[in-house]
Parts: C-alpha cells; structure tokens; sequence
C-alpha cells in the first residue's frame, strides 16, 4: 500500500483557494492579442462557469464607447499601454458610464505604486501588472467577490468511479470520515446516486429527507433548509443523503446540483461529493466544478480505459486545475488477473495517489456493521493511508510515500 506525492488541489500561489465568481457578467476590452487570448482562456475555466464573459479588443477607449449611455456589466476588465494621465483621464470618461456597483480591473504595463494609488483612490478595484498568467487573472477576479475574512468557502472533492462497482462509494465515505477526524475539521458528505446511494447504510443511517429533497425545492434552498435535510454521522461530519428510491426518475438538468453546491460552499469547509459512475452533462459539470477529483479504479482493462477517456475529459477542462488523483482499489484480488499497478498509471501517464490491497473481511466487517474502516480497525493500514489523503485534498500538507 502506498500514497505518492501529488499536487493539492488548485490553488493560489500562496496556497489559499480560488473559489468560484457568482453569476456576473464581465466584459474585458483588450489592446494585444495577447492578452486576448488569456482573457478567453480564463473565462473557460470551471471558476468562471456561471460568468457572462465577453472579450473585446480596443482597450480603455473601446470600453468607454461602448458604455455611453448603455448599462455596464458587473466587471469591466481593461487592458492598456498609454501613458499614466491618459490613463486617468480614460477612466474618469469610463466612470461617467458606470452603474453603480460596477467594478475595474485595470491590466497595465506599469509597476507603480503611485499610480496605484491614484487608481485605487479613483474607484478601481484591481490594477494588475502585464504580462499575466491565465490563473492570476482568475485569482484576482474571485478575490473580487470572495475577499477574506468574507465567510467560509468550502473545499469541495469529488470521488467517482472508473467503472461500476469499484469501490469509489467506500472510499469517498472512508475519505470524508477521515476529514471529520482530522483536527476537529467539519465535513458534509453529498450521495449523489439518488436511486441506488449507500452512504445512509455505510453509516448505518436512515433518514426520512436528503438530496432530492433539495434538489426539488430550489426556491426554498437555502442554508437552514440544507441543516434540517442533513443528518449527523459523527463529530463533524454530516450526511445528505440519497432517497434510495424508484419512486420516480431523476432525469436532471446540469445545472440542478449548482444551487445545492453553493449553499455547500458557504457553510461547510469541506465537502465531498460522492458522483455515482455513468456520464451525463450534470455529473460531468459536478467533476468538473470540483476543486479536487478523485478518480477510482481497479486494475483492469475496463478500468484502465474508462479512466483515460475520464482524464482526457478532466484535463481538457480544467487547465487550469492540479490533476486528478488517482486510487487504485482492491488490487491483489484472489486469483485474479490483473494489470501490474505500474503498468496502468504508465498507460495514463500518471502515479496512483493511494494503492489499497484488497481486504474484502475488512471492509465487509466494517460495512455491515454500519462503520468506517477506521473505526472498525484503527490499526489497519488504509486508515493511515485516508488520514493522509484527507490531509492531501483539504490542502492542510502533501503527502508523503509511504512504505
């Protein structure tokens, strides 16, 4: 059993999260190419999913054109490389056109602190140096609406399978047990499979309400209905569970889990998400939106060649994000053929974050019996192993390799 070191989750350079903007819009008005072109690739990342984005050449002049006597966006993203009084007087023309609670975010080629000063005191929200990174452009748009100090954003992860049947439930209950122990950390975990979720059983939990209770009262969701659907499964940790019902079909739009999430984020530090195995556009959109994903799988070729179409997904996606990580589940099973572990993660040119051997009276024991493997057994080697997983995906250190 090992865990090999990965990056944390996506974050900014100085180890904080970037949590995700609110459903603004945002214009950018920008003079090179350049910049253009950074300006898209940040309004395609997960972050900026529920923004309006539009990206415009012109710089500051384009920009107060284009607000004469018309509304201006929640954002107005400028570019420019004229000189410093032009520069105040394109914003003084620019502020004349502002609705109120409209913010600037000036991108200039100046290192100034005088001149930032005069902007700070004209209004300006942000004035960043050129040239800029995709990320510090999305750092510095979420610092906008998420200023510290402004409540908690919770860190969410989201644990899905390869292939059904792998074991991604156990270890996304395992993992989120594991978060509520460590340090007295608070942990919600999601059970996502509406129709079939055993996070209630794994718990040894049967409440009345869950997941699709609040999945279909969106008018009324909010952070005291989501406390009332939850149950306590430990110290710190609660459980929204799933209906475990055929009473009716769950044919959801892809944003239906997003009102859901964002209550999650506001009120929990963590959360994990357990996403049953399938594709469809709202369990794509959950992964994606994910600040860390944890992808399961066992030693097979089915295995191996769901997970590279998966991480050919998530990559694309998420240029901006750490890659997932990867748990190779149940290897060494009696009699089995197998793909040598070494071999799999070189197939998809990566390392396996946590490899678990597997131990089938262990976690039978502990499943029937409605607990945690670290509860059942302390000393059995994979409790160690999700304490250091815990602490990889919360962000609180990297994990080491482990003998």
């Amino acid at each position: 059993m090992a865990i090999a070191n990965e990056e944390p989750a996506a974050r900014a350079d100085d180890g904080a999260l970037v949590p995700p903007l609110p459903r603004v819009s945002l214009q950018a008005f920008c003079e090179t190419p350049e910049f253009a072109a950074t300006a898209q690739a940040a309004a395609t990342d997960r972050r900026l999913v529920k923004a309006q984005v539009k990206v415009n050449m012109g710089g500051a002049a384009a920009a107060v054109e284009a607000f004469r006597g018309a509304p201006t966006p929640n954002v107005i993203l400028v570019e420019t490389a004229i000189d410093r009084e032009q520069l105040l007087s394109r914003l003084d023309e620019l502020a004349e056109s502002c609705d109120a609670g409209t913010k600037v975010v000036v991108v200039g080629r100046t290192n100034d602190i005088h001149l930032y000063r005069e902007l700070m005191a004209r209004g300006v929200s942000e004035y960043l140096v050129a040239p800029i990174s995709p990320m510090s452009l999305i750092e510095a748009l979420s610092r906008l609406y998420n200023a510290p100090g402004g409540g908690p954003i919770g860190r969410v992860v989201a644990v899905t399978g390869a292939k059904g049947g792998v074991g991604a439930s156990t270890v996304a209950h395992n993992l989120a047990w594991s978060i509520s122990r460590a340090g007295g950390a608070q942990c919600a975990l999601v059970d996502m499979d509406l129709p079939f979720g055993t996070a209630g059983l794994n718990f040894n939990q049967d409440p009345p309400q869950g997941v699709v209770e609040a999945l279909y009262s969106p008018d009324r969701l909010d952070a005291n209905l989501v406390d009332r659907l939850m149950s306590k499964c430990a110290e710190g940790l609660h459980l929204l569970a799933s209906s475990a019902s055929l009473d009716r079909s769950f044919d959801l739009q892809e944003t239906a889990f997003d009102t859901l999430f964002d209550v999650l984020r506001a009120t929990a530090p963590h959360v994990v998400l357990d996403v049953p195995h399938g594709w469809s556009a709202w369990k794509k959109r959950s992964l994606v939106g994910a600040d860390t994903v944890v992808l399961v799988a066992e030693p097979d070729l089915a295995n191996l060649r769901n997970a590279k179409a998966v991480l050919d997904v998530l990559r694309a996606a998420r240029p901006h994000d750490s890659k997932p990580l990867l748990v190779m589940n149940r290897v060494g099973a009696f009699k089995r053929p197998e793909i040598p572990v070494d071999e799999f993660c070189k197939s998809l040119e990566m390392e396996a974050t946590l490899t678990i051997t597997c131990d089938p009276k262990a976690f039978g024991a502990a499943a029937n019996n409605g607990q945690m493997v670290a509860e059942a057994e302390p000393d059995h080697a994979v409790a160690e192993q999700l304490a250091q997983l815990a602490a990889l995906v919360t962000g609180r250190t990297q994990a080491k390799p482990q003998k």
